[in-house]
Order: structure tokens, then C-alpha cells, then sequence
């Protein structure tokens, strides 16, 4: 009973200050809209919708998780804040769940922002709704505990930030989101497979278009291991770094 309310609590307070701030919620919608809108004005030929729709959901959960939390857990370890909640009476383990939980939330609520867009453009019959939903939960779970990793490997906001772009920019361009891993040169393809945003990115593909080229049930196990490592890296960087 103790640590649900102590989970409940911090997760309520971190909504609060954070993410139901008007201008996140706002940059929540907006994001998505820009990259559609952008997919749109540089093609001289009428886009396929449901064929970027994939790439437009994970880039819109991969940069509302990882810049959320990198900059609020850097931000409340700048201001000490952080540190008072470690004094709290709860496990690190469950601590970290908390202050994680609301940005997985917000990367879910982000990548149904397209989808929404999406539904008034075009027909999505035939989406496998189960499995696209599974998929941004575990998109928003690994990349969360990344900008996590990010944040407490790191003393500063800018830092941060800096850090976030040094995983995400290569992610848009090897994962497949709007280019095809079998176009890219062989010599990068290992490294396409390499990153967890490409067996996210194929379900949705199989899941709304039919078209991925993983085993499902393989890439939903290889997101699960990426957000474990990262995770449990995580906590490694914090005893060692953050307690003393």
C-alpha cells in the first residue's frame, strides 16, 4: 500500500509540474503535425499516408520521451530536488518507475496525435490495432529509459540535450522510419540492427501496412531486452554517480 501511493504520488507530481505544463501539450500535438506537414511539402507527388505514418508515430514518441525526461531528471538533480526523493522510504527500482512512468505516457499520447490526423486523411482499415498499440508502448518504454541513461550519465541540461540528438539523429536515418533498411549501404545495415527504434518501427509498419520484415515476436523480445539493459544501466550510473 505504502510504495503504490508513493508511486502514485510522484508520478501525480511529475504530470502536474511537467507534462500537463500547456506548452508541453501543446509541443506534444504540434510535433507530429510538423513532420507530417513536412513529408507533405517536400514530395512533388501525393504521399501515402498509411506508408509514413509508421516513421511520423515513432519519431514522435522517440523525441517527446527522450527530451522530457533527460531535461526534468537533469533539472531536478541541478536543483537537488532529486536527491530528497532518494531519502524517500521506497526502492530505487520503484522510484525510477515512477519518474519514468509519466513520460512513457506522454510518448503514447504523442504518437496518437498522427494517428488521429491520419484517420481524417485516409483509409486505415485493416490496421492491426493490438499489436501497433504494443509496439509504441514498448517504443515509449526503451526510449524513455534511454533519455533515462541520458539524463543520469550527465551533470547538465545542455548536456542532455546534446546527448539525446547524439542517439536520436542517427536513429531517423537507420531505422527504417521513412527509408527502408534494405536501400541503405551495406556496410551501416549492422548498425540499423543494432538500434531499438528499428524493431519498433517494423511492427508498426506490419501492423498498419503489412509490410515488415521481422518477426514480430522477435522484435517485441529485442525492445524488451533494450529497455531492461537500459534500465538496469541506468540504476548502475545512479547508485555509482548519485549515491554516495
Amino acid at each position: 500500500m505504502h510504495d503504490r501511493q508513493a508511486f502514485t504520488s510522484i508520478l501525480a507530481k511529475d504530470m502536474r509540474a511537467y507534462y500537463l505544463k500547456p506548452p508541453n501539450i501543446s509541443w506534444g500535438i504540434i510535433f507530429p503535425v510538423a513532420w507530417t506537414l513536412m513529408f507533405f511539402a517536400r514530395s512533388a507527388s501525393p504521399v501515402d499516408i498509411r506508408e509514413v505514418l509508421p516513421g511520423v508515430m515513432a519519431l514522435s514518441v522517440l523525441f517527446g520521451t527522450t527530451s522530457m525526461l533527460s531535461v526534468t531528471i537533469t533539472f531536478e538533480r541541478k536543483s537537488r530536488s532529486f536527491e530528497r526523493l532518494l531519502l524517500a522510504p521506497i526502492s530505487l527500482e520503484l522510484l525510477m518507475l515512477a519518474k519514468t512512468t509519466g513520460a512513457i505516457l506522454f510518448g503514447i499520447v504523442n504518437a496518437s496525435v498522427p494517428v488521429v490526423f491520419a484517420a481524417f486523411l485516409t483509409d486505415l482499415a485493416g490496421t492491426d490495432w493490438l499489436s501497433a498499440l504494443a509496439a509504441v508502448l514498448l517504443i515509449a518504454v526503451t526510449s524513455t529509459f534511454l533519455g533515462l541513461f541520458i539524463a543520469v550519465s550527465v551533470s547538465e541540461v545542455f548536456e542532455a540535450q546534446t546527448f539525446s540528438n547524439f542517439f536520436r539523429f542517427p536513429m531517423m536515418f537507420l531505422c527504417g522510419l521513412f527509408i527502408p533498411i534494405a536501400s541503405l549501404p551495406a556496410v551501416v545495415r549492422p548498425l540499423s540492427y543494432a538500434l531499438p527504434l528499428t524493431y519498433g518501427v517494423d511492427v508498426l509498419r506490419t501492423a498498419i501496412n503489412d509490410v515488415g520484415t521481422i518477426a514480430p515476436w522477435l522484435s517485441f523480445t529485442v525492445l524488451v531486452a533494450f529497455s531492461v539493459v537500459l534500465f538496469l544501466a541506468s540504476l548502475r550510473n545512479i547508485r555509482r554517480r548519485w549515491i554516495y
